[in-house]
């Protein structure tokens, strides 16, 4: 039941909103009462807590997997960003800005966690995209992904940009182009124009 409720949650937390939905949602949808979920999770702040973890972790599997799969770089951060759009895509407003404005502290944790993340995944990318000849050689690595990790998570803390999601996938796709044309080689550029047309098809 424990993992029900998380599933459930972390659903229309992202579907909805960390602020709108409240216990008594979480309870209707599932069918049961308040005191079950509170047999579980002492309170809200909690339930967002561990449904974050659980979405992250979701989120680290799926990279995972793509990571495992025989893409080469470019691919590999498209797919990636094809599963973002699918999971995100009910969603109205960014999590992350959700979080930050509402949930402080589940955000710095989030934070944390992803830091980690996007610097091994990004790092591990460009070694892979050097080595397939896709990304120039010369890059400094280090700070290629420094710039990239500025770009995507300024998209969702800078007041310039839009918090709707749908705005936001778009930003993204934009990021992750000047990303790629940064550091791209001429058949690195090939394959990013492929991609490109792939993603909006999709």
């Amino acid at each position: 039941m424990q993992e029900k409720i998380l599933q459930k949650a972390a659903d229309m937390f992202l579907s909805y909103g960390f602020k709108s939905v409240t216990m008594d949602d979480i309870a209707s949808e599932l069918g049961i009462s308040k005191k079950t979920i509170y047999k579980y999770f002492s309170n809200k702040v909690e339930l967002v807590d561990a449904s974050t973890i659980s979405v992250q972790h979701t989120i680290d599997n799926a990279i995972k997997h793509i990571q495992e799969q025989n893409y080469n770089a470019i691919e590999e951060n498209f797919t990636i960003k094809t599963v973002f759009k699918n999971m995100f895509k009910k969603a109205k407003t960014s999590p992350m800005f959700q979080l930050k404005k509402y949930y402080p502290k589940t955000y710095a944790k989030l934070m944390e966690a992803e830091i980690c993340t996007f610097s091994d995944c990004v790092m591990d990318n460009l070694t892979k995209g050097i080595k397939n000849k896709l990304y120039r050689d010369s890059i400094d690595k280090e700070m290629v992904m420094k710039f990239y990790f500025t770009l995507v998570f300024g998209a969702y803390e800078n007041e310039m940009f839009s918090h709707q999601m749908k705005d936001i996938i778009k930003t993204e796709l934009k990021i992750l182009e000047y990303h790629t044309r940064a550091i791209a080689t001429p058949k690195g550029i090939q394959i990013l124009e492929q991609e490109l047309i792939n993603y909006k098809n999709n």
